[in-house]
């Protein structure tokens, strides 16, 4: 049970950072996975890559927060699989500005693709989740959903919004078979936080508050992400596990 295999698995934002290490992790505990991401260049020279090492992985270009894009998802699903085990609501962005200094398109847009997105998704692929029997949501949230982080209003806000959503739809579907948690990430070398870390007063602080003294990992976050969504942790749901190196149990 400590695998995946031939489970039927949906990644969003599945070519960086968390979202490609979650793919390479699934691959190799012998999932086949539908990875999505806007950038059609990252999808292609992706997939070569996987397909040409052997895998079961296929590239979708979708944006999720458009209906197009979501369409696109379930189409592919339903075409390949008729069925879905996973799906990891992993695409997410991030405006960092000052309360009073976001637009409401800006407001809008982060709000669109951290909190919406994911509940439209999830709500479009149920059928085929369900279809499966035992079937896991794992969410990609944010230690910033929970504790003030520096990072921008709109986008806790998106994030505190996508752990209540994790609670209830693992309340509301859980006599279809259908799990629902939570991953919560702290500051992880990805390419959507390489530029802040290379400021030293930012990353300065952020090492000295945690308790593990570093930033971690995409795999480290991939590697719980796979173990929510394996049947070895079939008595887990509704949860929200913060990946934070200890960042939530301190005050100073």
């Amino acid at each position: 049970m400590w695998n995946l295999k031939d489970k039927k698995a949906v990644i969003t934002g599945g070519t960086k950072g968390i979202g490609k290490a979650t793919v390479l992790e699934f691959l190799s505990l012998g999932a086949e996975v539908i990875f999505t991401a806007r950038s059609e260049e990252d999808v292609k020279v992706f997939e070569s890559e996987l397909q040409k090492e052997g895998h079961k992985a296929y590239g979708l270009v979708s944006d999720v927060s458009e209906k197009a894009g979501m369409e696109a998802i379930v189409s592919e699903v339903k075409k390949r699989w008729n069925t879905l085990d996973i799906l990891v609501n992993n695409a997410g962005i991030n405006i960092r500005k000052a309360a009073l200094d976001y637009s409401e398109e800006e407001i809008s847009k982060v709000i669109a693709i951290n909190m919406t997105a994911p509940f439209e998704l999830s709500r479009n692929l149920y059928p085929f989740l369900k279809k499966s029997g035992k079937a896991t949501i794992v969410n990609v949230a944010s230690v910033s959903g929970s504790l003030d982080t520096n990072t921008g209003s709109p986008y806790g806000m998106s994030k505190a919004g996508l752990v209540m959503q994790t609670k209830n739809l693992a309340a509301e579907w859980a006599k279809d078979g259908i799990r629902v948690n939570a991953m919560s990430p702290w500051f992880t070398q990805t390419p959507l936080t390489e530029g802040l870390l290379e400021i030293k007063e930012r990353i300065d602080p952020v090492l000295k508050h945690t308790p593990l003294g570093r930033v971690a990992q995409a795999s480290e976050m991939a590697n719980v992400i796979a173990f929510l969504a394996m049947e070895k942790s079939s008595y887990i749901t509704g949860q929200n596990i913060s990946v934070d190196g200890g960042i939530s149990i301190t005050a100073i």
